[in-house]
């Protein structure tokens, strides 16, 4: 049996061509990784301070149990990118 830990913050599609960099600027941890397409959040790296929150001027950064409808497959993309 495979238990997913939740992650502190998915990325989810506004970031798709935009990957502006504010987010990363305010990382404490340096958790946040250029995905190719988009950035994403490195769920064991994360500590989940949110600053990374209110710095995206796309709005495209939620807790994982927050994630709008129609945009969990980030969920899973962030999880295959880290090989979780």
């Amino acid at each position: 049996m495979c238990i997913l830990f939740p992650m502190p913050h998915v990325i989810v599609s506004p970031c798709i061509g935009v990957k502006d960099q504010a987010c990363t600027e305010v990382c404490p941890v340096e958790c946040i990784y250029d995905g190719g397409d988009q950035f994403l959040i490195h769920p064991d790296e994360c500590i989940d301070c949110g600053a990374c929150v209110p710095a995206c001027p796309v709005s495209a950064i939620f807790p994982e149990e927050d994630v709008p409808g129609g945009e969990e497959d980030f969920i899973v993309k962030n999880r295959v990118h880290f090989g979780l």
